[in-house]
């Protein structure tokens, strides 16, 4: 499947109270493992930061499970709430 197709993408959400520093620990995980930012978005609502991120899994050097760990472990390292959802699986949680 070529890179940046449905089946190689996921979504990561980011929710945490905002400091400094947050878009570059786990932009810098996600790089490390040699996965792609190929959209992001994010906000600040009130005191809390909000992002959420469409990757590219297909070059990463993580299993999606491995990945969602590691993942998760950064958000307790951070204080944060960091997840990871596969694109068709997300699209299909929020289907109207």
């Amino acid at each position: 499947m070529p890179s940046g197709t449905a089946g190689n993408r996921a979504i990561v959400t980011v929710i945490g109270e905002d400091r400094v520093g947050i878009i570059a620990g786990v932009a810098t995980l996600l790089a490390d493992a040699q996965v792609n930012i190929l959209d992001i978005s994010q906000s600040i609502m009130q005191e809390f930061f909000v992002m959420i991120m469409m990757v590219d899994l297909a070059a990463s050097r993580l299993g999606f499970d491995d990945l969602k760990h590691a993942l998760g472990t950064k958000g307790a390292q951070m204080s944060l709430k960091i997840d990871i959802q596969r694109e068709d699986v997300f699209k299909l949680m929020h289907r109207v």
